[in-house]
Order: C-alpha cells, then sequence, then structure tokens
C-alpha cells in the first residue's frame, strides 16, 4: 500500500515525506508517545491515541472472516486455555485485544516481536502463540495446529469485517493536510492493486516471507475495498470493537 509514496512515484509537490518502518508493537507505543505525523497502527492502539490521531479513511487493513490465529503444538481444549502461556506479537496490537475479548479468563502472556512467535512455541518457550502477517499463512510448515481463528470467531459474533490496522494522522495537522495524504495514500493504494508485481520487490525487502505465493495471498487477504475505504461497515466495526473494549475494561 506504501510502496509509491515510499518510492516517490507518488509525491505532493510540496511536502518531503521520509518513510520509517518498523514492526507494528513499535509504532504503536510510537503513537502513544506523538513521534510521527501519519503512522500505521493497530487499532488497539488507534482506541488509545484518538485524541491526538485522526483515523484516516483510506489505508486500513480489515479481514473478511480472517485475521490473527491462535497456535500450538497440539490441539488445547477452551477450558484448558486459561493455564496456558501464550506469545502475543505486542501488549498494543489488535491481536491482543482479540485474544483478551476470546479468551477473558487467560492471564499468562508473553509480549514479544510477531516474527518470533512460533520459534517460541515450536520449542516449547510458550504453550501457545498468537500469529499475525504472514505467520497465519504458513504455520503448518512449522508443524503447529490452530487452536482459533480469531477473525473467524469475531465474524461470528458480530457479522462485520474485522478491523486490524490503519493509518492515523496527527488531529494538528489539520482537516486539509490529512485529507491531502489520503488521496495520495489512495493513489498508491490503487496502483499496487493494478499492478502488484510492481511492489514485490520492495515487499520481498521488508517481508519475514519470501514465498511469492504466501506474499501474494497475504495481500489479497488484507488489502481490499476496505483499503481505499473504510466504508460503513468498516467504521461499524471500528465502533463494535470499541464498545467491546470498553465492556470488557481493556479501554476507558
Amino acid at each position: 500500500m506504501f510502496h509509491d509514496i515510499a518510492s516517490g512515484r507518488v509525491v505532493d509537490p510540496e511536502w518531503t515525506v521520509n518513510v520509517h518502518l518498523h514492526d507494528i508493537q513499535t509504532l504503536n507505543t510510537m503513537a502513544l508517545e506523538g513521534v510521527y505525523d501519519v503512522t500505521k497502527v493497530s487499532f488497539h492502539a488507534y482506541l488509545l491515541a484518538r485524541r491526538e490521531y485522526e483515523l484516516l479513511p483510506v489505508g486500513a487493513a480489515l479481514g473478511l472472516g480472517c485475521g490473527p490465529v491462535v497456535v500450538a503444538k497440539r490441539r488445547i481444549a477452551p477450558d484448558a486455555f486459561a493455564g496456558c502461556t501464550v506469545a502475543v506479537p505486542g501488549e498494543l496490537t489488535t491481536a491482543h485485544l482479540l485474544l483478551r475479548l476470546w479468551a477473558p479468563q487467560f492471564r499468562r502472556r508473553v509480549f514479544t516481536r510477531y516474527d518470533r512467535i512460533v520459534d517460541m512455541v515450536t520449542t516449547g518457550q510458550v504453550d501457545a502463540g498468537v500469529l499475525i502477517h504472514e505467520g497465519r499463512f504458513t504455520y503448518e510448515r512449522a508443524g503447529l495446529v490452530m487452536v482459533a481463528d480469531l477473525g473467524r470467531w469475531w465474524h461470528q459474533r458480530t457479522g462485520l469485517p474485522i478491523p486490524l490496522g490503519g493509518i492515523v494522522a496527527r488531529r494538528c495537522l489539520g482537516g486539509e493536510t490529512i485529507d491531502r495524504f489520503g488521496r495520495m495514500l489512495r493513489q498508491a493504494i490503487r496502483n499496487a492493486l493494478e499492478d502488484p508485481d510492481a511492489t514485490l520487490d520492495y515487499v520481498r525487502q521488508h517481508a519475514g516471507e519470501m514465498d511469492r505465493a504466501v506474499l501474494h495471498e497475504h495481500i489479497k487477504t488484507f488489502v481490499n475495498d476496505h483499503s481505499l475505504d473504510l466504508g460503513e461497515d468498516g467504521r461499524a466495526a471500528v465502533r463494535r470493537l470499541a464498545d467491546l473494549a470498553r465492556d470488557a475494561g481493556c479501554i476507558e
């Protein structure tokens, strides 16, 4: 989604855009600190930072019955999950919030980078892990099994797309500047959807998974019509996530 902005193919002649790449938990933490003018965040972090940041209607990652997955070396019964130690890809990720909503009784969690979780599960450092990004498509290669698909659980509960991550901008930038950046990003996404191969080298440079089929499946799953515009159902999904998180005591 960001290739054409990062590469300079889509530009605003009055701006210099500096691109910074970090894992999602680092971006979430930086958003709470107000580090960047525009940033990608988990929707969990957005709910905590929305007084300072405005959600853009473009650039979001929403799954349709497909989201983070809980995996383990063996099947785990739901009533046994509370006693498990679970590796989670960051405290402020939507994956963590969904896990808390799905299994509010569990308490033993280890926060780590998303790309370390498969190894932690396979080596027995934790009983289970929550996978995001490419890992949700490749865990079977490591001999792991799915305990739960949190995206499927969310859709069964709400009937809405699952809001995973979005683009936010500091409110102090003002509406005109935020809208201008949104138009740039929408054009970049349109270009990428029309010619995905043009972004492949950039994607491979920063992805943990090199298999072209896996990368294509990941992008096809989470870069969709909602990425061009959240739409009413996307906005409804964010509101529902906020309501459930508030009811569960995860946010104020």
